[in-house]
């Protein structure tokens, strides 16, 4: 059943003026049934790699797509582009399945949006959609964090029936920024201190302050739960759970990184008004089509 305004509990409250607690999550990892090995893997672990999602056509295909945005010089003034504050080079392009449809159509495959339906036991829809760049020398990093503490203050996501793959478009080596997960962290919800200022977006999208764990936290967790990498070669993909804690160093090598970012979220765990923000972000970070994926 779809959480509705009038059934709305916090029980993952965040953004406070004082410190709060780290909170044990009562909520299913798995929320279908766990038949299988890998199921069971992510359930105990928050997340699975998966090798040659795509094949190295289908790489070269998305990673064409995605030049041709990058090519575009009436999107980069658009507010899906996010451009890094220092070396002015793109971050982040968003809502990348709205322009362009080969990859809209890959989304929709069984085994893209069907991963997804299975742990997430319900129909699905995109909550959004991304391209992270990482270019060589100049690639900055993303500091620890859970998605879900995000997209349950400032989106209004109830909880964290959500889950991302992140698919990579080029080789994802330990040296290249490639991502970090704390394997068991997803059972932990860290709030986090601080006040949401309004159009936060604009700011935490390419260097977030608010809305990350305190040093002491995330030293906590990672002395119980470990650090692990995601590398692989192109076409491999990291199914992780969206109260995953996970974050990546900058890219100081000569070899880029850049992942494809998907976000599916269960159609009966649909948006709520934000639980610690002013008001909603648009729509291209929190889509409020909740029509599910065919």
């Amino acid at each position: 059943m779809t959480v509705s305004s009038t059934e709305r509990i916090d029980r993952y409250r965040t953004r406070t003026v004082a410190g709060t607690p780290p909170i044990v999550r009562d909520d299913p990892t798995v929320w279908g049934e766990i038949g299988t090995p890998a199921l069971a893997d992510f359930d105990e672990n928050g997340y699975a790699i998966l090798e040659g999602l795509l094949d190295p056509y289908e790489v070269a295909d998305v990673a064409g797509e995605i030049q041709r945005m990058t090519s575009d010089p009436d999107l980069v003034l658009d507010d899906r582009v996010i451009i890094e504050r220092d070396s002015h080079r793109v971050r982040s392009i968003f809502d990348v399945h709205k322009l362009s449809q080969p990859i809209a159509d890959l989304v929709r495959e069984s085994r893209i949006a069907g991963l997804a339906r299975q742990v997430l036991g319900s129909e699905v829809y995109l909550h959004q959609t991304r391209v992270n760049y990482m270019p060589g020398f100049t690639g900055t990093g993303f500091y620890w964090h859970s998605d879900f503490e995000t997209w349950h203050a400032e989106d209004g996501m109830p909880t964290p029936r959500a889950v991302s793959l992140s698919i990579a478009l080029t080789d994802n080596y330990p040296f290249n920024g490639s991502l970090m997960v704390m394997p068991g962290s997803h059972r932990t919800f860290v709030p986090c201190q601080g006040e949401t200022p309004a159009d936060h977006h604009r700011v935490s999208l390419r260097g977030q302050e608010i809305g990350i764990p305190s040093q002491a936290a995330i030293t906590d967790l990672a002395e119980k739960h470990g650090i692990a990498q995601f590398t692989g070669r192109a076409g491999s993909a990291l199914l992780f759970d969206s109260n995953l804690m996970h974050g990546s160093a900058g890219n100081i090598t000569p070899f880029p990184r850049s992942n494809l970012f998907l976000v599916f979220n269960s159609v009966e765990n649909t948006l709520l008004e934000p639980y610690a923000a002013p008001h909603p972000r648009p729509e291209y970070l929190a889509s409020r089509d909740f029509t599910p994926l065919a």
